[in-house]
Formats: C-alpha cells, sequence, structure tokens
C-alpha cells in the first residue's frame, strides 16, 4: 500500500460513521451542503431548461418568467409538508412512510409506488438523453441518430451510476459537486453572454426586461396558462431527493427538511435568472433565433449554442450530458431507500431490506432499480420509441400524485395539532393543503389533456397514449400492491402492525457525532 493510499485510507475509515443504527444506513454522512447538492443535482437544472424552456414561451411568450414564479409555489408549500413530516417521522420511506401513518397501508403503499414509477421512467429518459448527447460531441454528430449506440450507451450510464450509488453516498457526493459545478458555471456564463451581447447590441434580437414579465395578471389565454405552469411545475421535481436521504444526514430531523427548502429556492432564483437572460437575448419571436420559434422548442440551447459560446458551443452540449448523467445517478437514490423502507415495514419482501455491509447502501433495491430501469429503457425502445416518449410525457401524473398525497398526509397527520399554534397552522396545515389542492389540480387537468388522442405520439384503445401509460403505471402498482397481499409476509404491513401512526420508525435516535479525521476534516 503507498502512502498516499495509506493516508486515504486512515482519512477515510476515521471519519466513517460508527454507527449502523435503524435500516443500517451510513448515518451521519451528509451535512446540509450535501444534502442540498444532492437535492438540486437530481433536478438536472441544465436538462431541464433545455427540454421545458422553450415550450413554455410556445404556450404564454414573454410571461414566461412569471409561469416559472407560479409553478415555484406549490413546490414550496410541498417542501413545508417535507419539512414537517420530516421533523417528526425522519424515515427514508418518505412518502410512503408519512402516508401509511396517516392514512394507512393502502394508501401509504401507493404513494412509495407513485415514487418508484417516477424514477425508473425519469431513468429511461435521462440515459437516453445523455446518449444522444455524448454522441453529439463525436463528428459531424451523427451517431446520435444511431438508436442502438445512444441505446447501448443510455444502458452504460445507467450501470455507472448504479455502481456509484452503489458505493454510497459519500461518494456520490464528491461526484455530484464536480459535476453540478459545472452545470452551474455554465449556466452563469450563458447569462453574462447573453447580457453582455444584449447590452453590446450584438445580440440577435435584444428584447428590453420588461416588468410585464413578471405580471400574474398578463395571461391572455386560460389553456396557454394552464399548459405553461403544468410544464414548469415538474421543472422543480427532484428535490424531495434530500428527504429520502435523511438517516443519511448528520442531523436526521433539521438538515433534509432545510436542504429541500434551500434547493427549491435556488431553483427558482436559477430558472427565471436564465429565462430572463434568454428572453432580453433572443427575444420571444417566433422566428431565427426566438424563444417562440417551434424548430427551437425541443432545446433552446442547442439553437442558441453557436451565437452565444462561438467555437465553444459545445460546452452547452457538455452541460447538458452532465446534467443527464448528474441526474442519473441521484435519482436512484430516494426509489432505492424507498424499497429498503417498504421492506423494513413488510410491505415488499425481505430481500429488498439487504445493505451492504461495507458500503451501508440498500445495495440489493439499488441493483433492482438499476435493471429495471434499463430494462424498461430497452424494453420501450424495442417497442416503441414514441411510445418511451409518450411515458416520459406522462411523468407529471405520477409526480402530481405522490407529491399531492405528501402533502394531504401532512394535513391529516398533524390534525390534532394544527390549532396548537399560528406556526402548527400556517406550516402543518394551510400551505401543505394548498400545495396538495394545487397539485390535485395539475394532476387532474394533465390527465384531461392526455386524454385526448392528439396529445403526445401515440394513440392507444382509441385515447391518447400518454394518458393510458401514465394511469396505467400507478394502475399497476394496485395490481402489485394485491399481488403482495397474497403473501403471508405482507400480512403484518397491511394489518397496520408494522407500521402505524404510533410506530416508531427504524431510524437513529440521535444525529451522530463525527469523529474528527486526521486532516482535520469532518
Amino acid at each position: 500500500m503507498t502512502a498516499a493510499s495509506r493516508g486515504f485510507y486512515v482519512r477515510h475509515m476515521t471519519s466513517a460513521p460508527e454507527r449502523t443504527d435503524g435500516k443500517g444506513l451510513a448515518s451521519g454522512t451528509l451535512g446540509l451542503w450535501g444534502s442540498t447538492v444532492i437535492g438540486l443535482a437530481s433536478t438536472a437544472p441544465v436538462y431541464s431548461l433545455v427540454a421545458t424552456l422553450g415550450f413554455v414561451v410556445l404556450a404564454v411568450g414573454a410571461q414566461a418568467p412569471i409561469a416559472f414564479v407560479l409553478a415555484f409555489i406549490p413546490m414550496l408549500f410541498i417542501a413545508f409538508a417535507y419539512r414537517e413530516l420530516n421533523n417528526d417521522v425522519p424515515d427514508c420511506g418518505t412518502t410512503f412512510t408519512w402516508g401509511t401513518k396517516a392514512f394507512g397501508p393502502w394508501v401509504g403503499w401507493m404513494g412509495g409506488w407513485g415514487v418508484a414509477v417516477a424514477g425508473m421512467v425519469v431513468l429511461a429518459n435521462l440515459s437516453q438523453i445523455a446518449g444522444i448527447y455524448l454522441w453529439t460531441l463525436v463528428g459531424d454528430g451523427s451517431l446520435a441518430e444511431n438508436v442502438p449506440l445512444v441505446t447501448a450507451t443510455g444502458v452504460v450510464f445507467i450501470a455507472a451510476m448504479t455502481y456509484v450509488s452503489y458505493r454510497g453516498v459519500e461518494i456520490g457526493e464528491r461526484i455530484q459537486n464536480v459535476l453540478l459545478a459545472v452545470q452551474y458555471l455554465v449556466l452563469a456564463l450563458f447569462v453574462v453572454l447573453a447580457l453582455w451581447k444584449f447590452f453590446d447590441g450584438t445580440a440577435p434580437n435584444p428584447t428590453p426586461f420588461d416588468l410585464a414579465w413578471f405580471n400574474p395578471l398578463g395571461f391572455t389565454d386560460w389553456s396557454g396558462f394552464t399548459e405553461a405552469v403544468l410544464l414548469a411545475l415538474f421543472i422543480y421535481w427532484g428535490w424531495d431527493t434530500c428527504l429520502a436521504l435523511n438517516e443519511e444526514t448528520k442531523d436526521p430531523k433539521r438538515i433534509p427538511g432545510r436542504a429541500a427548502l434551500l434547493t427549491t429556492v435556488i431553483l427558482l432564483g436559477t430558472y427565471v435568472t436564465v429565462t430572463v437572460a434568454a428572453m432580453m437575448y433572443a427575444g420571444v419571436g417566433e422566428d431565427g433565433a426566438g424563444l417562440a420559434n417551434p424548430d427551437n422548442a425541443d432545446d433552446v440551447f442547442l439553437a442558441l449554442k453557436d451565437g452565444l459560446f462561438g467555437p465553444f458551443g459545445w460546452l452547452l452540449v457538455v452541460a447538458v450530458l452532465i446534467s443527464a448523467v448528474s441526474s442519473t445517478q441521484t435519482t436512484i437514490l430516494p426509489t432505492a431507500r424507498g424499497t429498503l423502507a417498504m421492506a423494513a415495514y413488510k410491505a415488499l419482501p425481505e430481500r429488498f431490506r439487504t445493505v451492504h455491509p461495507t458500503y451501508r447502501t440498500p445495495s440489493f433495491s439499488t441493483l433492482v432499480m438499476g435493471i429495471v430501469a434499463s430494462v424498461y429503457y430497452i424494453g420501450m425502445t424495442i417497442i416503441s420509441d414514441n411510445i418511451l416518449q409518450d411515458s416520459i410525457l406522462s411523468l407529471g401524473l405520477a409526480i402530481a400524485f405522490y407529491y399531492a398525497m405528501t402533502g394531504y398526509a401532512c394535513v391529516w397527520y398533524f390534525r390534532r395539532e394544527l390549532f396548537s399554534s399560528a406556526k402548527n397552522l400556517v406550516y402543518r396545515g394551510v400551505l401543505p393543503l394548498l400545495g396538495a389542492l394545487m397539485l390535485t389540480y395539475a394532476f387532474v387537468q394533465s390527465a384531461i389533456d392526455m386524454w385526448d388522442p392528439e396529445y403526445g405520439n401515440t394513440v392507444l384503445f382509441g385515447i391518447g397514449g400518454t394518458f393510458v401509460v401514465g394511469i396505467g403505471a400507478l394502475a399497476i402498482g394496485v395490481v402489485l400492491m394485491l399481488v403482495w397481499y397474497a403473501f403471508a409476509g405482507s400480512k403484518p404491513f397491511f394489518r397496520g402492525e408494522s407500521l402505524n401512526r404510533d410506530t416508531e420508525v427504524l431510524v437513529p435516535e440521535e444525529p451522530i457525532a463525527y469523529p474528527r479525521s486526521v486532516d482535520g476534516g469532518i
């Protein structure tokens, strides 16, 4: 063993947590910074803007900034629900655990399924994007159209990020620090260059900043407004990964909730700032570089990269690639921990409770997540890429489903305490309920829109394929729940014995005090 490797070994061993209470996860690994970084990475900020900005501008034109602000409101309200529930029940099962404690095993199980479905679908999407953008950088970019090559590359990315998640949260945090720094560096350059070119008059369509962009009464079309807000709503999704890692933080009851709130606020600032800069640079016209040009909607950054970055336009491509890869790893985390918690409380087979003895990660659940996502991605690509794309479009249904459930669970779980103080009434009652109602509306409105055969890329059974895939994915959860109910091992859960309102959750009682490492770090 070399001196350097001995030094790393000593630092690693002296800073590692010695307790493995509760479910066996590596308690005390993450601080506020690490939790926030992982929450931000989970949302894939660069890719989220790439995939959404153009379509939001198409829907509402210059009102795009206020659309992002309005979409932030229910996310903030639900973040308060997560914080309050986590303060009382800091369990990595999050929606599953809280939904079960509030409404019983059947509702809670479906909440856990909603988290799993969202994770599986988005992993297929992220890996596909990563494959496409990687090969866009090679040669003339034509390899990005090679479906077998892109699919194989996407599966490799899933496998690599599954391995990182398998090895532990600590190594994942270190990688995410680098990947997120690159994303925000490129976004900062985008904003600076866009404003620079606006002020020196070299922008293709310089458009002066206008406070009317933030006027909530400026929308002229209701359907356009709802479409824009629904699109913007789900680019915030992913911050709840902070809460799924609550048992691995240094202060499980406080840090995850604070990280979630901090993440949502940072995302709001990011999305609004980039949107305003892009509008001032390119305007909202329907021609050329205009953000409302339908030809640019799929990827606004690709349309603007050469004009903004010149010969360094590849930086934006790299940022999107990194964003997708980064989010692939962090998306695995909450689903693996959710299924771990479900197994711990007998809502899934015992095997899902397996924790690696060295890395202290939900090893079996992590591997299953990676394998299922890969099989789903390959299968959908073989059957029909259009169905794969429709499953991605339907992702909002699963997200709205389990976020809304968390909001309602907060209100019901704390119902006896709501009027004990004004603080409780606001943070445990009013805000979570409003957030849940908004997301319920988003779910219903999205489902209505998706029913239309013209919505999405496919038609199944005479209705929109997006509706069939989205609602069908949630319905499969009902089937799987009933299948598990038929097994004897499930009875303690469905009888309300292994997890109910009074059950002590399987987490460490106190934050773990880290021994100080030899180099003075924590």
